[in-house]
C-alpha cells in the first residue's frame, strides 16, 4: 500500500519517506506511540508534507540535519515556505551506511553507486578512496537506492543504504560502517497540527524576514533574545528565494512559546524587527531533564513592579 491508497482513519496514520527500510522509518519505530499507528510510506519530503496538509496522515516524519552534512534544505524549505505544518518533536537517530549490492556483485566491480544525496555526501572519502571508478547517482531515499539496485540486473551497481534496507530488499552487504565520520546522527522531526504543551524541556523554532537589511538590523534582532537570557541553539540562513542576496534567518532557541519570556521576545522583534513565520514548539530529543531558558521570571517581577509603581500615580 502507497500513501496514494490511502483516504481514512487518517488521525492513526503516520506518513514517513520511504519506501519501507529507510532510516525514517527507523526513527519512526522507535517512538513507541508512532510504532503503535499506521506507518505510511511517501516518495519524496515533500509528499509527507503534503499527506499531512491534506489531512491523509495526521503526522509525518522527515529528516532535518545530519551531523556530517548539516540542514536537509527541502525540509526546511518545505516548513518555512510551502507548508503550514509545525514541528511536533525531533528524534536524534544513530546512522550506520552499508554498500549493498546484487548477489554476486564484487566490490572491486562497482562503477555505479546510488543512494540519497545526503547519504554519498556522508561517505565522501570511502568513495574516493575505495570507489574511484565509480560514479554516483541520487536517488529519493536510502531504501529506495536499495530497492532499485534490487531491481536491476547490474552487477556493476551497489546502493548505500541501512543494513535493514540491504536485507529487506535481499542484497549482498560488500561493506559496513561507510560513513565518513564515526559519530553520524540524523535529527528527524515529527510534523503535524498544532503546539505540543511545554515539557519544560522545550525548543521553539522560527523563521525570520527582516523588513529591512541595514547595518545592525540582524543583531537588533539577537538582542531581544540576548536580552532576556534566551539561549539561541542554532542560526542559519536561507534564500528568501525572491532575489539574489535576500535571506531569512531560522532559528531555533530553548523555551516554549508558552513561557513568557519567549512570548515577550518574539513580540517585541515581530513588532520592531522582522516577520515571523512560526515552525513550532517542541520538546527536546534526548537528554529529558527539566531546564529553564531565559528571564521569564525577573521580566514578570519587573512588569509587576513597574504596574505597583504607576498604581502610585497620583491622579491629576
Amino acid at each position: 500500500m502507497t500513501g496514494q491508497d490511502i483516504v481514512n482513519n487518517e488521525s492513526n496514520r503516520v506518513a514517513f519517506l520511504g519506501p519501507y527500510g529507510t532510516f525514517c522509518e527507523e526513527a519512526a519505530l522507535s517512538q513507541p506511540d508512532l510504532s503503535d499507528k499506521e506507518l505510511i510510506p511517501y516518495q519524496s519530503i515533500a509528499e509527507v508534507f503534503a499527506a499531512v496538509d491534506s489531512g491523509k496522515c495526521s503526522l509525518g516524519v522527515v529528516p532535518l540535519e545530519n551531523t556530517i552534512e548539516g540542514s536537509v534544505a527541502l525540509t526546511l524549505d518545505m516548513l518555512v515556505f510551502d507548508s503550514e505544518a509545525m514541528i511536533q518533536r525531533e528524534i536524534d537517530h544513530n546512522i550506520s551506511l552499508c554498500l549493498a549490492g546484487k548477489t554476486g556483485s564484487d566490490i572491486g566491480a562497482v562503477r555505479t553507486i546510488l543512494s540519497h544525496p545526503h547519504a554519498l555526501a556522508q561517505c565522501r572519502t570511502y568513495i574516493d578512496t575505495q570507489l574511484p571508478n565509480a560514479r554516483t547517482k541520487s536517488s529519493d531515499s536510502t531504501a529506495s537506492a536499495a530497492h532499485n539496485v534490487a531491481e536491476s540486473n547490474d552487477l556493476t551497481s551497489a546502493a548505500i543504504c541501512p543494513l535493514e534496507a540491504a536485507h529487506k530488499y535481499e542484497l549482498a552487504i560488500l561493506d559496513t560502517h561507510i560513513q565518513d565520520r564515526d559519530i553520524n546522527q540524523t535529527r528527524f522531526v515529527v510534523i503535524g497540527n498544532g503546539i505540543p504543551s511545554p515539557t519544560g524541556n522545550d525548543k521553539t523554532s522560527i523563521s525570520v524576514f527582516q523588513r529591512a537589511n541595514r547595518p545592525g538590523s540582524l543583531l537588533a534582532i539577537l538582542s531581544e533574545f540576548a536580552t532576556r537570557g534566551i539561549d539561541l541553539t542554532k542560526l542559519e540562513s536561507r534564500p528568501t528565494k525572491e532575489g539574489l542576496g535576500q535571506y531569512c534567518f531560522l532559528m531555533d532557541f530553548v523555551g516554549h512559546i508558552a513561557n513568557d519570556d519567549i512570548a515577550d521576545c518574539l513580540s517585541h522583534v515581530r513588532t520592531e524587527h522582522a516577520d515571523i513565520k512560526f515552525l513550532g514548539s517542541y520538546p527536546v530529543a534526548g537528554d529529558t531533564g527539566e531546564f529553564q531558558s531565559g528571564n521569564g521570571k525577573v521580566w514578570k517581577d519587573t512588569d509587576q513592579w513597574l504596574a505597583d509603581l504607576q498604581g502610585k500615580v497620583e491622579q491629576s
